[in-house]
C-alpha cells in the first residue's frame, strides 16, 4: 500500500530535501501501523508527538490503509 506523509516543524530536518508542506509517498506492507511507519522512516520514537491520519489523531497501533494521508508533528512548547 502507499500512504502520503507530511512532516511538520523540526521533523523536516530528517528529510531536508522535502519542501515545506510537501508530502512524500511511502510504500508499506498491508496492515502496517503508525508505529511501523515511524520505524520505516527511521524517526527516533521521542521526536514524534502526534500523528494525524486523515485529519484524526491516532496512536502508534492504528492500522493504516492504502491512500491514507499522515501528518507527523514533534512536541510543541510555548507560552
Amino acid at each position: 500500500m502507499v500512504v502520503t506523509v507530511k512532516l511538520y516543524a523540526t521533523l523536516r530536518k530528517f528529510y531536508p530535501d522535502l519542501g515545506v508542506g510537501e508530502g512524500m509517498r511511502v510504500e508499506l506492507p498491508e496492515g502496517a501501523t503508525v508505529g511501523q511507519l515511524l520505524n520505516h522512516l527511521n524517526l527516533p520514537p521521542d521526536v514524534v508527538r502526534v500523528a494525524f491520519v486523515n485529519g484524526i489523531a491516532r496512536d502508534e497501533n492504528h492500522p493504516l490503509s492504502d491512500g491514507d494521508e499522515i501528518g507527523l508533528f514533534p512536541p510543541v512548547g510555548g507560552g
